[in-house]
């Protein structure tokens, strides 16, 4: 009986330590992996940094106004000035709305017991 207590004792230390070196070698991976996507994630970090940078330069005000006076002939841009902006007021809404109500709802006038007292209706 002893022996197969030390033959089942060998066995499981067997299987457990190639559980534990699978293991080992599963956990290296996964933080080679972390590690390849902490890496990728810098690289897009300065490459994002790189881009606002010349958005930043290509949208100056006087390159853009230098630009707006060589292409105005094609163009025909000028500058904004405050008087060309209307009022809220001045906006034309459609007179009747684009989709007729035809049953409408007060919700005003609901409480909770009217739509408690609903509910027990149509589950009635």
């Amino acid at each position: 009986m002893r022996t197969v207590m030390y033959i089942l004792t060998t066995i499981a230390v067997v299987g457990l330590a190639f559980w534990a070196y699978r293991e080992n070698y599963a956990t290296q991976q996964a933080l080679s992996d972390a590690d390849r996507l902490h890496a990728n994630i810098r690289a897009a970090h300065a490459r994002l940094a790189v881009l606002r940078a010349e958005w930043a330069f290509q949208n100056r005000p006087d390159r853009l106004r230098d630009l707006a006076d060589l292409n105005f002939d094609r163009l025909g841009l000028l500058p904004l000035h405050p008087g060309q902006f209307g009022q809220v007021d001045q906006v034309a809404y459609p007179p009747q709305p684009m989709l007729p109500i035809t049953d409408p709802v007060d919700v005003s006038t609901m409480n909770y017991e009217a739509l408690n007292g609903l509910s027990e209706e149509k589950i009635e």
